[in-house]
């Protein structure tokens, strides 16, 4: 199973401005009702793009310097982060499919995930 990292005010550049793969952050509270149901979403974007583009979780109410620094007014608000570039966001609910099609994800696949149906 992907893993799916937890940011912080203390390691979020690290994870995310400084990485050298794009990057989904998903920037939630644990009162949330709607961040409850992106959560399975997140885990299967981490699944599909495992080792292409890497997915993250900021509690915004433990990490308020992170979420003052990008403007999250609502939650859940799901931030895509590439490289050398501005960061793109979504605010609500959305499902796997509706993301990947806003951050025009289809282009980070991995080669191996593309070519495993042809290869059956």
């Amino acid at each position: 199973m992907a893993e799916i990292k937890v940011a912080t005010d203390a390691n979020f550049e690290e994870l995310v401005i400084k990485s050298d793969r794009p990057v989904v952050v998903d920037f939630w509270a644990t009162w949330c009702g709607p961040c409850k149901m992106v959560a399975p979403e997140m885990e299967k974007l981490a699944e599909k793009y495992d080792g292409a583009v890497n997915v993250v979780k900021v509690d915004v109410d433990a990490n308020p310097r992170i979420s003052q620094a990008f403007n999250i007014m609502s939650i859940p608000t799901i931030a895509f982060f590439r490289p050398g570039q501005q960061p793109m966001g979504v605010a609500g609910a959305r499902p796997m499919e509706a993301l990947e099609a806003h951050f025009g994800l289809a282009q980070y696949v991995t080669e191996t995930a593309e070519a495993a149906p042809t290869e059956a």
